[in-house]
This record gives structure tokens, C-alpha cells and sequence, in this order.
């Protein structure tokens, strides 16, 4: 698997002047995160100004599908915007490279954005799909508003916010610690090292056990072989932002313990042993994903490279 060991997110690492060193990765790599929340401070103080109730800032309770879509958009934006631009700043400060090399190259670009989104809808709904064989799976009648039809305008709007999050999650593990560590070390140590710490940053999600664990940690290894095989970060940027989406403002499940407000298309709800459906904590915590994501696993390690490129899925 030379996509593997040479994969072109390798040697855009190393197109600046310094690769920043491991002792300094990982705590920034957790630091930048944390940091970046309290980017939606002002967002919370507007609505609180605007709303005055905390149940209207943090659960959207009264509020209509199309205006908890906005400002459900609205916290995920903000809550997740400075990942871009501090990483930006170090790597303009500190590595001396553009921001592109973190796996935006524009070739190809809207190919494997969309072919993420796909696969990503294709892959949760597997998740589903599974859960519905094994009937763990049950309709959920709630508020007619906020669902269905009448909710399709909330749930469009929290698109872009899922969009905003899931590509700084990837572009800072992904695209940042997995290139920096695997150059300066070797590929399956960047990996492993950026799987969990992508798994320590979820640490403080509700109703997080130990399946929950194992699944970011698989998750991250999933997400990583796929950027690394792509050699670029759309296809998996798209991937993370449509998983969570659909998982939320699709399926109206739980994304990884926290309820997606917005509104959802269908309102489903888990009714089996929690060590499949995940319980509380959403899909995310069952084997049901478990073995979703080996599947997906095996799709990237073994999918059959076509014309001699090793450098992209085909």
C-alpha cells in the first residue's frame, strides 16, 4: 500500500520551512479545540438577549425547525471557526506554508467533496439499516412542526453549520496531526496518534462509555486511512460533516450524546440493548457502528486501485 507510506498529505506536510514538533503537537492539537469554543460565547449572548431563556439558548425549546436551524448553524460555526484560523496562523508563523497544504489542493476538489458526502450518507445509513434488521429501531411522534416536510427548511440551514464542524475536526487531525507526526515519524504512529486523540477530545460528551470510545478511536483510523488515500482532505471533510447530519437532522438521532436541533426529516429513536444502539450517548456508542466502520475500514484498505494510482479511491 504505497498510498499508504507516500500518501500526498505526506509531502505537503513537508512543503514548509519547519515541521512543528511532536512535544508541541499534541497539546496544541487538544488546546486548539478547547479554545475555539469560546467562539460561540457571543453567539449564546445574542440569543439569550434575544430569547431570555437558557432553555431557548442550549435545547432551542420554542423556537420553530427554520430558527433552531439557524441558530444551531450559528454555534456550530462559531463554536468551531477558530480551528481554522489558528491553524492558519501557526502555519503561517511557525511552518511557513500556505493553508492549502493541509490537504486543500484545488484538483479535484469538488469530485471528492461529493463522493464524500455520498458515501458518508451511505455509510450511516448502513448504520440504520442495520439497526432496523435487528429491530433496535422505533418512529418517534413528536412535534409535527419539527419534522417531516415543515421542517426541511431548519434542517437545510444546520447543513452548513455540520459542514463548518466536521471539516475543522478533520482538518485539524487529519489534515494537521496525522501528515506532521506520520512525516516526522512514521505513517501508523500519526494515525494512531491522531485516532485517539480524536477520541480524548469527545472525553467530556454526555453519556460517553467504553464502546463510544472505541468507536472515535475507529473512527479516526477509518477517517485517516480514507485521507490518506485520497491524499486530500475534501472526500473526508464532506464524509465527517454528512455522518453527523444525517445521524442528526436526518435520522433524529443523538450525535455523539447531544441532540442536533434544526428539525429533522424522519424522528427515530433507539429501543434496543444500548451495547448495540449505542443508548443514550446516540449510534455512535453501539456495535451497530462498530460494524458500520469495519466495514468502511476494509472498503478503503482493499478497494482495488485502478490505472496504477495509488494516490486516490476510485
Amino acid at each position: 500500500m504505497r498510498w499508504f507510506s507516500n500518501s500526498n498529505l505526506f509531502d505537503l506536510a513537508r512543503r514548509g520551512q519547519r515541521l512543528t514538533h511532536i512535544a508541541l503537537v499534541i497539546p496544541l492539537a487538544l488546546a486548539i479545540p478547547i479554545l475555539s469554543q469560546f467562539g460561540a460565547i457571543p453567539v449564546f449572548a445574542v440569543m439569550f438577549l434575544r430569547f431570555g431563556s437558557l432553555a431557548a439558548v442550549f435545547d432551542m425549546q420554542g423556537l420553530s425547525a427554520l430558527q433552531a436551524g439557524f441558530w444551531m448553524s450559528a454555534q456550530l460555526i462559531s463554536s468551531f471557526i477558530l480551528i481554522y484560523i489558528l491553524l492558519w496562523l501557526w502555519l503561517y508563523l511557525f511552518e511557513k506554508r500556505p493553508f492549502w497544504t493541509m490537504g486543500y489542493e484545488i484538483k479535484n476538489a469538488a469530485t471528492q467533496y461529493a463522493r464524500g458526502f455520498i458515501f458518508g450518507a451511505i455509510l450511516f445509513a448502513g448504520a440504520v439499516g442495520l439497526l432496523a434488521l435487528l429491530r433496535s429501531l422505533t418512529i418517534e411522534h413528536g412535534d409535527p412542526s419539527l419534522q417531516g416536510f415543515p421542517a426541511l427548511g431548519g434542517v437545510t440551514l444546520v447543513l452548513f453549520g455540520w459542514i463548518v464542524q466536521g471539516g475543522a475536526e478533520e482538518l485539524l487531525m487529519r489534515g494537521w496531526v496525522l501528515p506532521i507526526i506520520g512525516a516526522r515519524t512514521r505513517p501508523w504512529i500519526g494515525l494512531l496518534v491522531s485516532s485517539t486523540l480524536f477520541s480524548l477530545l469527545h472525553l467530556l460528551n454526555p453519556n460517553l462509555s467504553g464502546i463510544a470510545m472505541l468507536n472515535l478511536i475507529l473512527f479516526g483510523v477509518f477517517a485517516g486511512l480514507y485521507a490518506l488515500r485520497e491524499g486530500s482532505l475534501w472526500g473526508i471533510s464532506a464524509l465527517h460533516s454528512v455522518w453527523n447530519w444525517v445521524q442528526g437532522n436526518f435520522f433524529g438521532l443523538e450525535v455523539s450524546g447531544t441532540n442536533a436541533s434544526g428539525g429533522t426529516v424522519f424522528n427515530l429513536m433507539e429501543n434496543g440493548a444500548d451495547w448495540l444502539t449505542g443508548g443514550a450517548f446516540g449510534p455512535e456508542g453501539g456495535l451497530a457502528v462498530t460494524a458500520v466502520l469495519a466495514i468502511g475500514t476494509a472498503f478503503i484498505l482493499f478497494w482495488p486501485v485502478k490505472n496504477g494510482d495509488e494516490a486516490d479511491i476510485h
